[in-house]
């Protein structure tokens, strides 16, 4: 996680937000009176949300969480992909 001050970023806005997008950096930008702003990605913002939305709801967990123990005991089958047709 970075921290960076106002003028910081605003002086070297470009380099901070390319961080911020392209290395996946979560970023505390300081202010006066504590009035800090935490800055992340569009892509991590969208993942922190349905993470939210999945842990926010009991049968969506519940439901991941049975996949995820079938996986982890081996109750998996490999598939191969099928094809759908286009209809024209």
């Amino acid at each position: 996680m970075l921290a960076v001050n106002y003028t910081n970023l605003r002086d070297n806005m470009k380099m901070y937000l390319d961080k911020v997008t392209d290395d996946y950096e979560t970023m505390i930008v300081t202010r006066k009176d504590n009035k800090n702003v935490v800055m992340i990605s569009e892509e991590s913002y969208n993942n922190l949300m349905e993470n939210i939305y999945i842990m926010g709801n009991k049968e969506n967990y519940d439901w991941l969480m049975r996949g995820k123990a079938q996986l982890e005991n081996g109750q998996c089958a490999v598939h191969e992909l099928v094809e759908a047709e286009n209809d024209e």
